[in-house]
């Protein structure tokens, strides 16, 4: 029997992984806007998150939660960070014990710092978790460009499961037990890839990016070994490589938020003009306060920082990197 799979949150990313989990499994899209749910069942279209894109006519959307986890034996969460809690709280009293639950989100959680596998396995005590990370660009992957991605949870017998869930022709699933620096590469690089927006922004050229990107993973890993990460899997699919296509893809929200702010536009503005989250200007706070907490030197991070929330211009940050006196490349610290 094929497993059941139900997909919470209908954004761009949520959508695009209930549209590949259709291929393989019997699946169902929960939005939280009942309109949004009657557009994707009537027209098979979502036009506000993919606009363009033809929908699957065999995945159904629902408004409601209970009828989205009535069957389901696979939960994916695509919600973001800051909707995470509530959402799960809903959802605990419809899953079925036991249920593998996957988290899409690539941001922490404000106030308690945890990583959203970390605020599943609160909510939902008893339940397998894990997440699946990578360089994955909706856009692309819906238009059907070729992609890999990574399945990471501490038990390999269910990620081995779920690789045949989510795996289609162009869409490769790794798995990997390191589920902490699968999880903090794809949260921390939304931080460096604002930076990189920022140089865009601002015009600092080609080689500056190439700087920004690698001493930005230079600081991710730092932060993760510390927090119980492997820097081999920084090195890999949800590491570096998330990092480059963030980085580089004018598809990024996150980019976008930095050239925005490189070209002298207001964080406020920007972001009330979105109608998709951008998780790194939340996370870049959180990311502070971890670094402060693990003795880690992040001055990238730092930067960024103080663009999104202590009002420091773009060119301002580009130069107070190029002031700090450069160490060893290889220096730990």
């Amino acid at each position: 029997m094929r497993l059941r799979v139900a997909v919470l949150g209908a954004g761009s990313w949520g959508t695009t992984v209930a549209t590949l989990a259709s291929h393989n499994a019997p699946t169902i899209l929960w939005a939280r806007r009942p309109e949004l749910a009657e557009e994707i069942n009537a027209h098979h279209t979502n036009e506000r998150y993919l606009p363009g894109f033809r929908l699957p006519h065999d995945l159904p959307a629902t408004a409601s939660v209970e009828e989205a986890l009535s069957s389901a034996d696979v939960l994916v969460m695509g919600v973001p960070s800051h909707g995470l809690r509530s959402v799960l709280k809903e959802a605990a009293a419809f899953i079925r014990p036991w249920v593998p639950v996957i988290s899409l989100a690539k941001g922490l959680e404000e106030g308690s710092l945890l990583r959203m596998t970390q605020v599943i396995a609160e909510i939902l005590p008893g339940h397998p978790v894990g997440v699946l990370t990578g360089p994955n660009l909706a856009v692309e992957i819906m238009s059907g460009y070729a992609a890999a991605s990574v399945v990471a949870m501490e038990e390999l017998s269910i990620a081995q499961e779920l690789q045949d869930v989510f795996r289609t022709g162009l869409f490769r699933i790794y798995t990997n037990r390191d589920v902490v620096g699968c999880e903090l590469g794809g949260a921390l690089k939304n931080v460096i890839a604002i930076a990189c927006g920022m140089g865009d922004g601002v015009g600092v050229g080609d080689n500056t990016r190439s700087a920004v990107i690698v001493r930005g993973l230079a600081e991710l890993t730092r932060l993760s070994v510390a927090m119980g990460g492997s820097s081999q899997t920084l090195a890999g699919l949800a590491g570096m490589g998330d990092l480059v296509a963030t980085c580089s893809s004018s598809k990024s929200r996150n980019h976008y938020v930095g050239e925005q702010l490189g070209k002298g536009r207001s964080i406020s503005e920007i972001t009330q003009e979105m109608h998709m989250v951008a998780e790194g200007v939340k996370t870049c706070r959180v990311v502070m306060e971890l670094a402060d907490r693990y003795g880690i030197d992040m001055p990238i991070a730092r930067e960024v920082y103080g663009a999104v929330y202590e009002g420091r211009s773009a060119l301002q940050a580009y130069r107070g990197l190029i002031r700090r006196r450069p160490g060893s490349e290889d220096d730990p610290g």
